[in-house]
């Protein structure tokens, strides 16, 4: 033994220890208090703050555990370390263990994401990919278990040390919780309020197993893949015009006229967009005449054409310089990819397509392809 050593041990054996932890961090769960040699001075004074435990460990395994207050450690305040070490008589010599303090206090704004889209099958759209994000709030509830389960030997404990695993149980409880509700996806964002409480039942087991209490779970955002979100938009547009076949047919012909304005490889050029300007205007006219002979009883508006075996209703979206139109039947894009209004290249969605793809990718229209271009006028006679 060194003369360092020497000093270091009738310093100790002089003077009565002071064990606390005064905690100016705010992340720390768990901190491991230095002894030097492990040796603790019988009768030393052990301050427990508020919001704090402190725990003897006894060759690796829990032992006495401290409640908030202050104390004199003698044998009859160290029962279950006295018992182990087999003390039956108070004496002064120094007795070995470690010595960890608990912050039992609420760590709150802690937060858990999705790094990956989560998959979930959706009555109406099919298979869709989701993203969520939130926050949750926790504390120590059982510092042996979580002495025993997550700190092991460690000296110092952070939440950052720990988050990533509870992200996983997270992510993975809740994905099930989510698919076992059954909440259509236009839906999802009027119950998270649902959701965040059957979360937190589901989770709440999970988190005891390490010892720990969730307190709080919330949702702050399920957010829809672009393609599905385009789809709502549509239907939205559709809301507000209402359940109207002239109407929705004024909306297709208005929206075919800005694809084949933006579209370089479409037929607009030549001169096929002003063709389908005019129809759309004799249309729009037609229909405006129409509602408005209706609204005078000079007639009555003619009903839409009825359903018939071969109807198909509109799921088709496109998309254009970064615009979305749409949606469209079969045979409503079939007829625009004919007029040379829509190229075979636009990119399409449909429900339950992977993602966003060429039309000419689909089987629908693999078949199908803009008509050619007529050639150019003769040159003029001599």
């Amino acid at each position: 033994m060194g003369l360092l050593d020497n000093i270091k041990q009738q310093i100790g054996s002089q003077f009565i220890e002071i064990i606390q932890w005064l905690d100016d961090t705010n992340d720390s769960l768990v901190y491991r208090f230095p002894v030097y040699n492990q040796e603790i001075k019988m009768n030393a004074q052990l301050t427990v703050r508020e919001n704090q435990v402190a725990l003897f460990i006894n060759e690796g395994k829990a032992a006495d555990l401290f409640v908030p207050g202050r104390y004199q450690l003698t044998t009859q305040n160290l029962p279950i370390l006295t018992t182990l070490r087999g003390w039956k008589y108070g004496f002064q010599s120094p007795f070995k263990a470690e010595i960890y303090f608990f912050n039992t206090r609420l760590f709150t704004d802690l937060k858990w994401g999705t790094t990956n889209p989560v998959m979930m099958r959706d009555a109406e759209f099919g298979m869709i990919r989701l993203r969520a994000f939130g926050i949750y709030a926790m504390k120590i509830a059982d510092a042996k278990m979580f002495f025993e389960k997550v700190v092991g030997t460690q000296g110092l404990t952070t939440t950052d040390e720990i988050t990533g695993q509870l992200r996983s149980t997270i992510l993975s409880r809740l994905s099930d919780a989510i698919a076992e509700s059954k909440i259509a996806a236009l839906d999802l964002a009027s119950k998270y309020d649902e959701l965040s409480g059957n979360g937190k039942g589901i989770l709440a087991p999970e988190f005891s197993s390490f010892g720990l209490e969730l307190s709080k779970f919330f949702i702050e955002n399920i957010s829809l893949p672009e393609e599905v979100e385009a789809a709502i938009d549509q239907r939205t547009k559709l809301g507000v015009l209402g359940d109207k076949m002239g109407q929705y047919t004024q909306l297709q012909a208005a929206d075919a006229m800005k694809i084949a304005a933006a579209n370089p490889g479409g037929a607009a050029g030549a001169g096929i967009g002003i063709g389908a300007g005019i129809a759309m205007g004799g249309m729009m006219g037609g229909a405006l005449g129409s509602s408005m002979a209706g609204a005078g009883g000079a007639g009555p508006m003619a009903p839409p054409p009825p359903a018939g075996p071969g109807f198909s209703a509109p799921k088709w979206s496109l998309t254009v310089d970064g615009k979305t139109y749409g949606p469209y039947s079969d045979d409503a894009l079939k007829g625009m990819m004919a007029s040379g209004q829509v190229a075979g290249g636009t990119h399409a969605w449909k429900p339950g397509a992977a993602g966003w793809a060429p039309l000419s990718t689909f089987e629908e229209f693999a078949g199908s392809s803009a008509p050619p271009m007529p050639p150019p006028p003769p040159p003029p006679a001599r």
